[in-house]
């Protein structure tokens, strides 16, 4: 177990490495931020000057090394625009996206591994039909079509719930349902299939035959055995609600750090990005790295093939 965790750490220290050096080298061939942050009167020597504070006159190559040496300190550097460090301009959004992920990750949980369990033991009924429709429009309904939908129909139609902010809990409702819909069926079809595949295995029907019951057969055998798919990509919708949060906070006015990446982004100030980007970088690694441990766990054969 030892040797497959190493080599999956290396392997997530080694993607990060690359987004990182990818984020760095693509902001800085896509535009000028003297040009974006400066007002369109500024000349060139002030110019010349703002880029000469930031050291954006280097080479990229010596750019680079300063970045990757500041970061091995732990300096993500400063915002472009406000000369504050950014990863304190991140961190001050960073509860706002973790409520709103948090909640839907719950909610994803609680309708999705349920969800499938029941469609699964009621193959071919009414319910599984239902539970396969609701995964259809989860796979095939954008998160900001859905969200502009939900804005009409409840905030400017019914006036249940407010359409933006972060003000009181029912701000809240909204965002989490526009973000945790497509990942509750995607799990909710994963789960069904997984238990699926294992109650037709002889050694759940040997068990049901030596005198267990349905529900037993179901805890002590089918569940265990279905968890591997079901862990997977349980990891993989974590990684998608960390990206989606960027649409549906922008769609909602939600003031995470997703909508920081949108504004940030357009005002080229590198810092900031590049912080944000290691963010997303990092928890989506470390959600795959996650599912991978634990595959590997739940797996023995996995780990021998590494």
């Amino acid at each position: 177990m030892f040797g497959f965790a190493t080599v999956k750490i290396l392997r997530a220290i080694i993607t990060l490495w690359a987004v990182m050096t990818f984020a760095f080298v693509f902001m800085r061939l896509t535009g000028d931020p003297a040009r974006e942050l400066l007002p369109d009167n500024a000349t060139e020597e002030v110019i010349a000057l703002f880029r000469a504070r930031w050291g954006l006159d280097q080479t990229l190559w010596t750019q680079y090394v300063v970045y990757i040496t500041n970061l091995m300190r732990g300096d993500f550097g400063q915002s472009l625009a406000n000369g504050r460090e950014a990863l304190t301009v991140v961190l001050e959004r960073l509860p706002a996206t973790l409520t709103l992920t948090g909640t839907a990750f719950a909610l994803v949980l609680a309708i999705g591994i349920p969800g499938g369990v029941i469609a699964a033991l009621n193959r071919g009924r009414p319910l599984d039909q239902g539970m396969m429709l609701f995964c259809s429009l989860g796979y095939s309904l954008p998160n900001f079509v859905l969200g502009v939908t939900l804005i009409f129909l409840l905030a400017v139609g019914l006036r249940w719930l407010p359409s933006s902010g972060s003000a009181t809990p029912a701000h809240l409702v909204m965002p989490v349902i526009t973000l945790g819909f497509s990942g509750a069926a995607v799990i909710a079809r994963f789960t069904r299939s997984a238990v699926l595949e294992v109650l037709e295995q002889p050694y759940v029907r040997a068990a049901i035959a030596a005198g267990e019951t349905r529900g037993q057969a179901i805890l002590n055998h089918v569940l265990p055995n279905a968890a591997i798919p079901i862990v997977t990509i349980i990891g993989f919708s974590l990684g998608g609600l960390v990206g989606g949060s960027i649409i549906v906070e922008q769609v909602f006015g939600w003031p995470g750090v997703g909508r920081l990446l949108v504004d940030v982004v357009g005002l080229r100030d590198l810092a900031v990005v590049q912080a944000l980007v290691m963010l997303f970088a990092t928890t989506m690694t470390l959600a795959n790295l996650s599912v991978d441990l634990a595959y590997g766990f739940l797996n023995p054969k996995i780990r021998r093939r590494h």
